[in-house]
């Protein structure tokens, strides 16, 4: 009976033995896995994420790429509303002058009565300059060409100050049609730092990628604060140019007509020189 107890015992050894063996190499394995899992939290906890998610936050922990775009934008939006406070005053005086030189002009009937020194600009511009080609024809039997070089001479000045009232405009043109662009660059450039951290940090987190996204669309919507009122402003100005434009043509075609009336009735310079000179 001994002898059967003893080899019925033997097989229970071993089982327990082989058990305990393949306990221990669990334990083995499943301690360094459980040890990596505890250091995950520490790999989150490197990564420095910006707590101040305002505009001004965004944009102290943004690229400095980012920065000099947004910098950029911020600069553009300031010249254009600095440009539609000075071009709004400058057309506002402007059309005051021409409406105001339009209702002396038609008071005239001859242009020998006018006195270009009382006159503001630009009818005085017009009138100075129909006066001298007047004198320069003096002593010219056909004065048929006379009108003809008076209307060159203004259609020059009126140029002349179309030009000087679109000035500052092609500023706005230029804004609102690179600023969207600029923003969207930034807003790249934002991104793909944002997904190079997100590698860098090996982890797929919201709160590790929502701020860098964040910062990157704040430029896109600096570029767009900056284009759409610098569009609208464009388009306005367009407008009230094309309005003093008209004006200017109104004036000066008051004065071809002065011109036309003296040819047609004969006025010369010399009996009309001590009249305007008065």
């Amino acid at each position: 009976m001994r002898s059967s107890e003893r080899k019925y015992h033997q097989p229970w050894r071993a089982a327990s033995a082989i058990e305990w063996a393949c306990g221990i190499a669990a334990l083995n394995f499943l301690l360094p896995v459980a040890n990596a899992q505890e250091q995950l939290p520490s790999v989150e906890g490197t990564a420095v994420l910006p707590r101040d998610l305002s505009p001004w936050g965004m944009f102290m922990n943004a690229d400095v790429v980012v920065k000099v775009v947004m910098v950029g934008l911020v600069i553009a939006s300031i010249v254009t509303w600095t440009v539609w406070l000075a071009k709004t005053i400058e057309l506002l005086k402007a059309r005051r002058r021409v409406r105001a030189a339009l209702d002396a002009l038609s008071s005239f009937q001859t242009l020998w009565n006018v006195n270009p020194s009382n006159l503001k600009e630009p009818a005085a511009n017009f009138c100075a300059a129909a006066i001298a080609e007047f004198r320069l024809t003096d002593g010219v039997a056909d004065k048929d060409g006379l009108k003809e070089r008076v209307g060159s001479r203004l259609e020059r000045i009126e140029a002349a100050f179309s030009r000087r009232i679109s000035r500052g405009t092609g500023i706005l043109a230029t804004i609102g049609a690179t600023a969207p662009f600029v923003g969207l660059f930034g807003t790249v450039w934002g991104i793909m730092n944002s997904f190079i951290g997100i590698s860098r940090s090996h982890t797929t987190n919201l709160a590790v990628v929502a701020p860098g996204i964040a910062e990157a669309l704040l430029a896109t919507a600096l570029g767009l604060a900056a284009a759409i009122p610098a569009v609208v402003i464009y388009n306005l100005f367009a407008r009230q140019i094309t309005s003093y434009r008209a004006m200017l043509s109104d004036t000066s075609a008051e004065v071809l007509r002065l011109v036309s009336r003296d040819v047609d009735r004969g006025v010369s310079v010399r009996k009309a020189t001590p009249t305007a000179a008065e």
